[in-house]
């Protein structure tokens, strides 16, 4: 593992494996609730926490605004929106879905907001989704965050004028990247995925896998083996799926699990770029759904960024700090290449 990175996980007491959760989903929803928001309260935490200072930018040179939509049930969407300061015409828009399985943390916290004015710094529009989770601040279970997460990209869509933008990009990280990944799917249901550039997924939580079997985890998805407590944690992250689908009635649905999408479903969608982490759980669904999208001719290339762990690129600003530029500086350049 990256040394910096290691220390980093060991100040904060993550370097050692990641213990279970107490209760399973079987457990009561009292005991299942509480477990939850203590992940959201321990992520949120972490984020404000870690040092992710850059002395060599200047990000008050990134304005930002927050605006408020209204999603499909009627309910508000805040959109906050990242811009040069300094910009001078059009710029593509990066929409921004953030991590914590659609189930658990905000959008606006020191670690979205640092990553947010990052790419903005690059020369983007960024523009943060403050979707519904499905279990902090709801209950909201599937599909009520992707459902906002589509309002907002037709919303800006239908504003690119008014906000100076050209292309639209997806991204997101884990949680996030499902969202990216499933409203592209959605998009190419219902005739609209032209109206999307491209899609760029960081360490996509998509297969709802993370409570099945050892054999079938093996045989499949061996990195939910392999790498089952390298800072994430298969255990807590079935809490997390059973949030998300508390019926168990979308286990095999694409827009819930982007994993389970067919050809048919993929076929005619815009460029993509899928990056997975070594030491991450997820790394092996990620790979998955890049072979997936090339067997059916969609235009996609895959990263894999060695000796890190779970979407360290994104949240450990200083301690990964040479994938953290890599990865704002590859999305810069996707954003602009489309």
């Amino acid at each position: 593992m990256n040394g910096e990175l290691l220390d980093t996980l060991a100040r904060f007491g993550l370097d050692a494996a990641a213990a279970d959760p107490p209760v399973d989903r079987s457990g009561a929803p009292a005991d299942i609730h509480a477990v939850l928001e203590s992940s959201h309260a321990g992520t949120e935490l972490l984020l404000e926490s870690l040092p992710n200072s850059d002395p060599r930018r200047t990000l008050e040179r990134v304005t930002r605004d927050v605006l408020t939509i209204r999603g499909a049930d009627g309910n508000p969407i805040d959109l906050y929106v990242y811009a040069p300061a300094d910009r001078s015409g059009t710029l593509p828009a990066v929409v921004y879905f953030h991590g914590g399985g659609m189930t658990i943390v905000s959008a606006d916290n020191r670690g979205t907001s640092t990553w947010c004015r990052e790419l903005a710094n690059l020369g983007l529009v960024v523009v943060g989704v403050d979707f519904r989770n499905a279990h902090h601040g709801g209950p909201n279970p599937f599909p009520a965050g992707l459902n906002d997460c589509v309002a907002a990209v037709r919303w800006l869509d239908e504003h690119r004028a008014d906000l100076g933008v050209s292309n639209i990009v997806l991204q997101g990280e884990s949680g996030g990247a499902n969202l990216a990944l499933a409203v592209a799917l959605a998009a190419n249901r219902g005739g609209w995925s032209d109206r999307i550039a491209g899609v760029y997924a960081l360490v996509p939580y998509i297969s709802g896998a993370y409570g099945w079997p050892r054999e079938r985890k093996l045989r499949e998805l061996p990195s939910l083996v392999e790498n089952d407590g390298y800072f994430v944690n298969c255990a807590e992250m079935d809490l997390l799926v059973h949030s998300y689908d508390p019926t168990a009635t979308h286990t095999t649905d694409p827009l819930a699990w982007p994993y389970f999408a067919t050809a048919e479903d993929v076929k005619g969608l815009p460029p993509h770029v899928i990056s997975v982490d070594e030491l991450d759980p997820l790394r092996d669904e990620g790979i998955a759904y890049f072979r997936k999208l090339q067997d059916a001719g969609v235009p996609v290339v895959g990263r894999v960024n060695l000796g890190i762990t779970h979407a360290a690129e994104s949240i450990f600003r200083e301690a990964a700090a040479g994938y953290f530029d890599a990865t704002t500086a590859d999305i810069h350049r996707f954003a602009h290449s489309l």
